[in-house]
C-alpha cells in the first residue's frame, strides 16, 4: 500500500470513535476476558506504561508497521513480540513522552521525527500489573533502525497488507502466566505469533484502519 495514500487516509481516523474493549476482546481467550472483568484495577494500583504503533514508508514507498521481538529475560513478556515502549519514568512529561522516549531507546527513532495520529484505548495487563496507553504515529522520513541490544532481539518490519490480511489471524495453543495449553487468538506476522495484549491493541488499530482504507 502506497505510503502517501496511507498517510492521507489514516488522518481520517482522528475523528472516529474508538472500537475499544469490544475490538480488544476479539483477540483474547475467554479466560482472559473473565479475569479482566473480575479485577478491580484501582485496588491493584497498576503501574503505567506507553507504547507506539509506528507506520512508515519503505524505500519503495510501501507502508510498514514496526514491531519488536523482546529478548529472553526473567519476566512475563520475555521473548514476545510487541510495540516499542515501556514503563513511565519520573522524568517523563506524560504518557506520549514515555512512548516516544522508549521508541528512541529501543529502535533509534528520534521523537521529533514522529507525527502523532491518535491515542487508542488503554489496556490493563494483569500478569505484569501494567496499564498501557498505546499511540499511533507516523515516521514519514525513516532512517535505519538501531535496536537496543540489551532489550531488543529483533526488529520486525511488517507490511501493512499482511497486517490487514484476515488470513493472518490464527489460533495457537500456548502456556501463559494464567493458563496451561490454552488456545489463544493471534496474529501471524513475519513468521512470528503475536498474542496477548499486543494482539488486542493491534486489533483495535486494525478495526480503525479498516474504516478508512
Amino acid at each position: 500500500m502506497d505510503f502517501n495514500f496511507f498517510e492521507q487516509q489514516i488522518s481520517k481516523i482522528k475523528d472516529l470513535p474508538l472500537p475499544g474493549e469490544a475490538s480488544q476482546h476479539k483477540m483474547a481467550p475467554e479466560i482472559r476476558i473473565e479475569e479482566l472483568q473480575r479485577i478491580n484495577q484501582a485496588k491493584k494500583n497498576p503501574r503505567k506504561a506507553a507504547v507506539m504503533a509506528l507506520f512508515y514508508p519503505t524505500v519503495n514507498q510501501n507502508t510498514n508497521l514496526l514491531l519488536i521481538l523482546r529478548k529472553t529475560y526473567k519476566g512475563v513478556h520475555s521473548n514476545q513480540v510487541g510495540f516499542p515502549g515501556g514503563k513511565v519514568e519520573k522524568s517523563d512529561g506524560g504518557l506520549l513522552t514515555t512512548a516516544l522516549r522508549e521508541t528512541y531507546e529501543e529502535v533509534g527513532v528520534e521523537p521529533k521525527d514522529v507525527t502523532l495520529v491518535k491515542e487508542i484505548s488503554e489496556i490493563f495487563i494483569p500478569p505484569s500489573n501494567f496499564i498501557v496507553q498505546p499511540f499511533i504515529g507516523l515516521y514519514k522520513e525513516p532512517k535505519p533502525f538501531v535496536k537496543q541490544e540489551s532489550e531488543v532481539e529483533l526488529i520486525l518490519e511488517v507490511p501493512i497488507v499482511d497486517f490487514l490480511d484476515e488470513s493472518k489471524i490464527v489460533s495457537k495453543k500456548i502456556t501463559t502466566s494464567y493458563a496451561v495449553d490454552i488456545e489463544v487468538p493471534a496474529f501471524k506476522l513475519n513468521g512470528y505469533i503475536v498474542w496477548g495484549a499486543t494482539a488486542m491493541m493491534l486489533n483495535e488499530i486494525k478495526e480503525l484502519l479498516k474504516q478508512v482504507l
